[in-house]
């Protein structure tokens, strides 16, 4: 089973040379290196060249890099694919999109600008119009890999409060995660903004993990960790895992029909649940090996 683990995946902008420079020693999964919000109109094209530049130079290492460009209705969108798509990355952002023909049209621009045919496309769902349309949306392309949740973007549109448990956008944090299951991609959680909330950071990772998100996406260093621990196997889930798999692997071999660990039954959701979380676990360790190398 192959798995990429994207627990933390770290916002910077593209016209922060320092930051793009500090980048290559951050214990983060993965970059969004950012063309669009994070970049004044004025920047946009240097802060193009200057991404240009990093991604030809590389050194980023085992962390996944992302491009975020601006909206192909910009006037920087169709520059930012044509520059950067055969740079490398591993993936293109496209941000705004609401509907199942922006996909195609995402995808139309890569394969105009050269692109490799498989390189991936993630979205950002952040407007109402995204989310009610996010069943057509997510089953658009297949090169369609992942769903980014803009809940900033999404909680103007929606008008909702600040509020403990981020009740406003719950219900669309939910539809966003049950889309990305739906047609097998990885769904991240949006950005929380209060650097000095530690504690409503970590209680906004949690609450991401309990939702199904595969991991958050970050503003700044510090918030690394915490996104790497709450969104990685415990210890005991690891060895919860490994005792399922082969307690079923027993059963099987000795012509059981069914499977039972300490007093409860063990279905075949059980089992292929175990095998996703270690194989999580697996590719977070072999990513501490290689980053300690």
């Amino acid at each position: 089973m192959q798995i990429r683990p994207r627990r933390s995946v770290l916002y910077l902008p593209a016209s922060n040379a320092r930051a793009l420079e500090k980048a290559r020693t951050l214990p983060v999964d993965g970059l969004i290196l950012d063309l669009e919000d994070a970049v004044a109109p004025e920047a946009k094209e240097t802060a193009r060249t200057q991404l240009a530049a990093a991604l030809k130079t590389g050194g980023f290492g085992r962390r996944e890099i992302v491009v975020r460009v601006n909206g192909l209705d910009t006037p920087w969108g169709h520059d930012d694919v044509a520059a950067l798509a055969r740079l490398g990355p591993d993936a293109i952002l496209f941000p705004k999109i609401q509907t199942p023909e922006e996909v195609l049209d995402c995808v139309a621009a890569l394969d105009a600008a050269g692109a490799p045919r498989d390189l991936p496309v993630w979205i950002m769902a952040e407007t109402p119009r995204c989310i009610m349309g996010m069943d057509a949306i997510a089953g658009a392309s297949p090169r369609l890999a992942c769903l980014v949740a803009g809940t900033s973007d999404l909680s103007r549109d929606l008008r909702a409060r600040p509020a403990p448990g981020r009740i406003g956008v719950i219900s669309a944090l939910s539809i966003i995660v049950i889309a990305a299951r739906a047609y097998g991609l990885d769904a991240l959680d949006g950005v929380h903004l209060d650097l000095n909330d530690e504690a409503g950071f970590l209680a906004a990772c949690e609450q991401g993990r309990d939702l199904g998100f595969d991991g958050k996406t970050l503003i700044h260093p510090k918030q690394i960790e915490a996104a790497n621990i709450a969104f990685a196997p415990t210890a005991s889930e690891v060895e919860q895992s490994r005792a399922i798999v082969a307690a079923w692997a027993e059963a099987r071999a000795a012509g059981k029909g069914i499977c039972v660990l300490n007093g409860k039954l063990v279905e075949k959701l059980h089992v292929e649940e175990a095998e996703r979380l270690l194989a999580l676990h697996d590719a977070i360790s072999r990513m501490g090996e290689a980053a300690a190398a």
